[in-house]
């Protein structure tokens, strides 16, 4: 359990100057006007698009797999503007660590569906929460705490200087944080009756996972973590959307429990879970992470990869 991430006196060494301009550039930023930071972000995303080759391939796939249906001239400005979004994700970062409530208050859109989680709580249970990679996510979390706040489960930062911005950052709006490797942390806090953000729509490899439906890909690896969870009697799962307006102001919902979760058979379960992803994912598409290797892990080992 994170609580705190207290400044060390190594952080002033040379190993983090190049970190601390980043830092700096990103705080002086954070105080410009919300709309001139959207814009910045766009702009930078613009650059993304044009520079960062490799990772606009990895979006162009991802996009190509998932939405085959979809017109080239159509998948091609929805990568562009996936591309807009990740830049605006940077700034939304800075915003989620360092803004004051009455800032985070003005892009307050709505919550709905918070009655989930108290309807839990009241019968004794902790709430997993599952969230796909939103790229607003930080802003999401943020807007969230204004009303209920959680615990996050997550990978610790292997720069320890942004690990210290990284944590107490978020613990602005979650109660505590616990490592992604700190699997009794997190079912004692579901135990607690806490509200626990759960992310599973990555590939995390052969290891714990199940080839379920994705999209229109029938075989994603899909982790079974979620499930390692939800069997705790000491928990209840639902989900949430989230996306950013054309008002740079943000609308969460929490989706209604998952009934009969998990039964006992991991790929209809695991199926499941990747339709709630979808069904998040689909209310804002550009705003999702498409940049990660969503399919690199195949059923076949020896298959080609689809991003060569």
């Amino acid at each position: 359990m994170v609580s705190s991430s207290p400044f060390k006196a190594s952080f002033l060494g040379p190993r983090y100057w190049l970190t601390w301009v980043g830092i700096f550039f990103l705080y002086l930023i954070s105080w410009l006007p919300h709309k001139l930071q959207l814009a910045l972000g766009k702009l930078l995303g613009r650059l993304v698009h044009r520079f960062m080759k490799r990772r606009r391939h990895i979006a162009e796939v991802n996009i190509r797999l998932c939405f085959p249906e979809m017109p080239e001239h159509e998948q091609r400005e929805l990568v562009r503007k996936n591309m807009e979004n990740t830049g605006i994700a940077m700034m939304e970062t800075g915003m989620a660590w360092w803004w004051p409530e009455w800032r985070v208050k003005k892009v307050y859109g709505s919550i709905k569906g918070l009655e989930y989680f108290q309807q839990i709580q009241q019968s004794g249970k902790g709430v997993l929460l599952l969230v796909p990679h939103i790229l607003h996510l930080e802003m999401a979390s943020r807007v969230m705490g204004l009303k209920h706040q959680g615990i996050g489960f997550y990978r610790p930062h292997n720069n320890p200087l942004m690990e210290y911005f990284t944590t107490n950052g978020r613990l602005r709006s979650n109660e505590y944080l616990i490592g992604k490797k700190d699997v009794k942390g997190l079912l004692q806090a579901l135990k607690n009756k806490k509200v626990c953000y759960y992310l599973p729509d990555q590939d995390y490899g052969r290891n714990r996972c199940e080839f379920a439906p994705f999209y229109a890909v029938k075989d994603t690896a899909t982790t079974t973590g979620a499930l390692l969870f939800a069997n705790s009697k000491n928990c209840e799962t639902v989900s949430l959307t989230s996306r950013r307006d054309e008002n740079g102001c943000y609308h969460l919902e929490v989706l209604p429990i998952l009934e009969n979760f998990p039964s006992g058979d991991n790929l209809a379960d695991v199926t499941r879970v990747n339709q709630r992803m979808e069904q998040a994912i689909n209310v804002a598409p550009e705003q999702y992470m498409w940049l990660h290797r969503r399919f690199k892990t195949r059923p076949d080992k020896n298959a080609p990869s689809y991003y060569k």
